[in-house]
């Protein structure tokens, strides 16, 4: 039988790359998430008019991905069922009483996901200091298993990319992960006139044996809210 590189060769040239060990295994992983969970995505618009005027009044620059960090906790504690993990047998959910959020960092091995510990209760500072240690060693040598587990609910960020939405894939154990793309700005109709207003798009794929759409919506609207408020996650 001829291979398959052979097969795609008899249309033209081609090379091979042989898969890393870690890619070998993200792919595995990634397949058993898609295969073995009911994903279902919810798309919303958060409006962060006031976070990004509140931003610039700040003494240090604080990237809008750790007030979200901070909103999503917030989410958490609101939605305990999005803080939970479906035992493998599917009869039991665990919920979780603590607050781990995971950022998607892109670097030369792929994408690894670092886990910020107790966001409830840190400030943005910290959260900004630790995600900036992760995100150098990721790009530099790599990350510890410890440091990439027991997260609670993962965000994939494309904002210094670029996009409009996307189908993020959950991170199992994890019963849903979150998407976000680049703020935009927007013309909004306030009753009166078209006004200009700053939206991100967020992108919520979940497990639908553990969460209905209408609580996906409910979640999305409480991350939204929260990001009106900034100076109330920045406290």
């Amino acid at each position: 039988m001829m291979e398959f590189d052979q097969y795609l060769a008899s249309f033209g040239e081609v090379e091979t790359t042989p898969l890393t060990k870690f890619q070998q295994i993200v792919g595995k992983r990634l397949t058993q998430s898609w295969t073995g969970v009911p994903h279902v995505t919810h798309n919303d618009s958060a409006d962060v008019t006031a976070l990004d005027a509140y931003r610039t009044t700040m003494a240090a620059k604080v990237s809008p991905l750790l007030f979200l960090v901070k909103a999503v906790a917030g989410a958490l504690r609101a939605f305990p069922t999005f803080n939970a993990s479906l035992s493998p047998d599917g009869k039991t959910l665990v919920l979780k009483h603590y607050f781990h959020v995971g950022i998607a960092v892109d670097g030369p091995l792929g994408l690894l996901v670092p886990v910020l510990r107790d966001v409830d209760r840190k400030n943005l500072a910290t959260l900004a200091a630790e995600l900036a240690d992760f995100t150098a060693t990721a790009r530099d040598k790599g990350l510890p298993m410890d440091v990439m587990s027991g997260g609670c609910i993962t965000i994939s960020s494309l904002g210094g990319i670029g996009g409009t939405s996307f189908t993020p894939i959950i991170n199992q154990p994890e019963v849903a992960i979150l998407g976000v793309t680049p703020m935009r700005t927007v013309a909004a109709w306030d009753g009166m006139s078209f006004v200009p207003r700053r939206e991100m798009t967020l992108s919520l794929s979940y497990d639908h044996r553990v969460i209905n759409g209408a609580d996906a919506a409910r979640f999305l609207r409480h991350i939204d809210a929260a990001l009106q408020d900034p100076a109330g996650l920045a406290g």
